[in-house]
């Protein structure tokens, strides 16, 4: 039964799916064949899988079975958002110029290494660039094509789609939306908290939470409610993201110390963080955020004064309270939803173990 084992399940559609998704492509052109290799070693060789979750628990609590012709279709569906996941983290990593992802070396990273050794012409930045533009187009086209290869009825596929429509422009827009604050350098907590919504909230929990109902045949009141349970705990995921992103043990989250500030991500916390310095008239405060982000040569000690700055004017107390109000709120809605078991269960746990986790 998938109930029992989500990941697992997750994991062997996705391996099915991606051994025959390039045809014989990869086979008949080499080059080819190793970009499809590198996408495939991202996508099976980490993740949380929280995306697909989401969705087979909206799917659960429309009553969708859990077993079965139907279930396994589902499951197919639920599953190619983790391609959509690869799009915008290939991407993401690319614009922020990340080097280190899940322990690894960046796609963009990874391709610029190997231009560099086999001494190609060009820049190797430039080739990895062009390659991790090219894998992230790739696995976006293919999640679409995966999502309307699911074994399910045609007036469920249907049903469904607009929320996958919407889904796949929200999540370009956040990203939009995340690069545009970065070069603008709006730091207020308005443009920070629309980026979360739109690039984390909606296409992590939300939309996933209604795409799989939608599939189920959910009727729009259960929708709305998934809907909105998911934005608020989608918000919270992206703010205890924040906190991990300056706060995190890079051996546990798998990404270098402070790399948010390194970044210059202009999230709630940083915006927090100066807008109440300022309001405290703690010069030294602003002036140790600010001197943090976007600092590619981001040293120990600048971090540690970053990260003392926003404990001591209370952003990091104030984003803490924001994702204990926004989990407190997003378990209500779920409750007044009446929805059955064993769904209202296992979202109330995906509610805490989103917000509350580690990595």
């Amino acid at each position: 039964m998938t109930d029992t084992d989500l990941p697992a399940a997750v994991q062997r559609v996705l391996e099915h799916y991606l051994a025959r998704a390039a045809g014989d492509l990869a086979e008949k052109y080499q080059p080819f064949g190793e970009a499809v290799a590198a996408l495939r070693a991202f996508v099976l060789n980490g993740g949380k899988r929280l995306r697909p979750t989401f969705a087979w628990w909206g799917w659960r609590a429309a009553g969708g079975a859990a077993d079965g012709p139907a279930a396994e279709g589902a499951l197919h569906a639920a599953a190619s958002l983790e391609l959509i996941q690869a799009c915008a983290l290939i991407h993401d990593d690319l614009m922020d110029a990340s080097a280190i992802r899940r322990g690894a070396p960046t796609v963009h990273v990874a391709f610029a290494t190997k231009h560099r050794q086999q001494r190609w012409l060009g820049t190797a930045e430039g080739f990895g660039l062009a390659a991790a533009v090219l894998i992230g187009d790739l696995a976006l086209v293919w999640a679409d094509d995966m999502f309307a290869a699911a074994d399910l009825p045609a007036d469920a596929l249907a049903a469904a789609r607009p929320v996958w429509e919407a889904m796949r422009t929200e999540v370009l827009a956040g990203q939009y939306l995340d690069v545009h604050t970065q070069a603008t350098g709006d730091a207020s907590p308005e443009a920070a908290l629309r980026v979360s919504e739109l690039k984390t909230a909606a296409y992590t929990v939300a939309r996933p939470l209604e795409l799989g109902a939608r599939l189920a045949g959910a009727a729009d009141d259960l929708t709305t409610a998934l809907r909105s349970f998911g934005t608020d705990i989608g918000v919270a995921f992206q703010l205890r993201d924040d906190l991990l992103g300056v706060f995190g043990n890079p051996e546990v989250t798998g990404k270098p110390a402070g790399d948010d500030l390194r970044e210059g991500k202009r999230t709630l916390l940083v915006a927090l963080g100066i807008e109440r310095a300022r309001d405290q008239d703690d010069e030294g405060a602003v002036e140790a955020i600010t001197q943090a982000i976007g600092n590619p040569e981001l040293t120990h000690d600048v971090l540690q004064r970053a990260r003392r700055a926003l404990v001591d004017v209370g952003a990091v107390e104030a984003v803490e309270h924001r994702i204990a109000e926004l989990t407190e709120r997003a378990l209500n809605t779920l409750a007044a939803a009446g929805i059955g078991e064993p769904a209202a269960t296992e979202l109330t746990k995906l509610a805490h173990a989103a917000t509350q986790r580690r990595r």
